[in-house]
């Protein structure tokens, strides 16, 4: 991944249009460990055999893998440390094969001071096509110096 060092972006540093990205190789070894972690073990996603079968002709990366790529540029770059996910929605467009190369979007679009609920737009694509997308809605805390300096 790219950027790998985290900024942290507070409620009003945000505005409408911001949008942060980065670019992930899925690698096989990166299918295998997130079988393990999830516990899917379909053979779509690790038995080459049994995918050439399928429609998808070859194996295919597991789609919470390449949803959990938003988690990563929303923890780690807008808003970064400190938000916390209300909820997201997921539309499955494509599939992902090992080897591609992720590049996953978000971009904030609509700010709600009332909470400092912050929307979305998410996005993941592989080369030219969407293969991922949605909507996440975030929780960001206040700047710390602006809370005090009301205090």
């Amino acid at each position: 991944m790219q950027k790998s060092i985290f900024q942290t972006l507070y409620f009003e540093d945000l505005s409408v249009g911001m949008r942060e990205a980065i670019s992930k190789t899925v690698e096989n070894e990166d299918v295998i460990g997130f079988a393990e972690l999830s516990g899917d073990h379909n053979p779509i996603h690790l038995s080459e055999h049994f995918a050439r079968k399928t429609r998808f002709g070859g194996r295919i990366v597991h789609g919470l893998y390449t949803a959990s790529l938003i988690s990563a540029v929303i923890g780690m770059r807008l808003p970064g440390p400190g938000a916390i996910y209300i909820s997201q929605s997921l539309n499955f467009l494509g599939p992902v094969k090992i080897g591609d190369v992720i590049e996953v979007s978000v971009e904030v679009a609509e700010l709600t001071e009332k909470g400092r609920r912050v929307r979305l737009k998410c996005e993941c694509r592989v080369g030219d096509k969407v293969v991922l997308e949605g909507e996440g809605v975030l929780s960001v805390p206040p700047n710390p110096k602006l809370r005090h300096a009301h205090a």
